[in-house]
């Protein structure tokens, strides 16, 4: 089979490799769809847990090829069959250690990735546990290969809850930006806003969702937010960076409200750090959280999916090829007009 193939960061070739054949307890899934996002840019050059060589896709959506010896269900629980429709949640725990019993698996020691750890779906074929494998029957492809981010983001929600009534900015209109909003409606807050250089991103937002949207400055952060807060008439209850980027999220207290949520969702590069006033979380008594990934929150994004609550129209603007790869990474790196990019095997 043709794979994307890592042999150390930022070096990578699309070749042959052997087709995987499924283990006991294991499925083979021929990919149809593999989402990219800017996690893959950090796995690029060599962050975010990833381990070499390495075949990168963690946003995966396929058919069921072959199935392992005592397959015969999903993670739900629900029949496998060949040829079915299915996502694939690129994350596991070790199920054993204080955290996992402690119910918060993400932040296990074992902690591993399909795609980061173990070759992902930037490939013709991908194998995964059948545990981790879940039914995605009649969803929109074009939605169903975003369940990876969802899950994602049905976590942040669960560490959120109660949302019930809360005022919420979001900074980034990227795909995950556009996702939150949705989810964070449907959750309960009362306002939400989205905040983001491209208006284009945001108009597209703006069609998919009740979501107020404002243009700031990449440079004159302050004074775009000063402008964001004199716009919505008040600071927010919850403020949620979804850019990754340091400038922006060192100054995120400048948008909460006094007692308010501060969330770090983008993923930054490893080297950054913010300066953030100690005095002022203490005085504000603000609230600073991380929302690194997700476990078991795959049923929670495909139940979203199947109630009609979340809309990616017109999300996904560049398709390409394996062959193509490189186009692919230097548009996810550099490309405003992308919004989404899949790579279809």
């Amino acid at each position: 089979m043709r794979a994307v193939v890592y042999d150390v960061p930022g070096e990578f070739t699309v070749c042959d490799v052997p087709t995987p054949e499924p283990a006991p307890g294991q499925v083979r899934v021929r990919m149809t769809a593999a989402g990219m996002c800017g996690t893959d840019l950090h796995l690029h050059e060599g962050q975010f847990l990833a381990a070499f060589p390495l075949t990168p896709g963690h946003e995966t959506l396929g058919v069921v090829d072959a199935l392992g010896a005592g397959v015969s269900a999903d993670g739900s629980g629900s029949p496998l069959a060949m040829g079915q429709q299915v996502v694939v949640n690129p994350n596991s725990s070790c199920r054993a250690c204080a955290y996992c019993a402690e119910g918060r698996p993400w932040l296990c020691d074992g902690f591993a990735g399909i795609g980061s750890s173990t070759p992902g779906g930037f490939a013709e074929f991908l194998i995964a546990p059948a545990s981790q494998v879940f039914d995605a029957t009649g969803i929109d492809p074009d939605l169903a290969v975003l369940a990876e981010p969802s899950a994602c983001i049905s976590h942040l929600m669960d560490r959120l809850d109660p949302l019930s009534g809360c005022s919420v900015v979001v900074l980034g209109a990227g795909p995950t930006g556009v996702l939150l909003t949705q989810f964070l409606r449907m959750r309960g807050a009362s306002i939400v806003a989205l905040a983001d250089p491209n208006e284009y991103k945001l108009e597209l937002a703006g069609s998919l969702g009740d979501v107020h949207t404002h243009v700031v400055d990449r440079v004159e952060i302050e004074s775009s937010f000063s402008a964001l807060l004199a716009t919505q008439g008040h600071a927010f209850d919850v403020v949620i960076d979804a850019t990754g980027r340091a400038a922006v999220m060192e100054r995120l207290p400048l948008l909460a409200r006094n007692g308010g949520r501060i969330v770090y969702y983008g993923v930054a590069d490893e080297a950054d750090l913010v300066s953030i006033s100690p005095f002022e979380v203490f005085r504000r008594e603000l609230t600073i959280m991380g929302s690194f990934t997700e476990v078991d929150s795959f049923p929670d994004a495909l139940a979203a999916f199947r109630s009609g609550a979340i809309r990616t129209d017109g999300l996904i603007t560049h398709r390409y090829p394996l062959a193509d790869y490189v186009a692919a990474l230097e548009a996810l790196r550099s490309d405003r007009s992308a919004h989404k990019i899949v790579i279809v095997p």
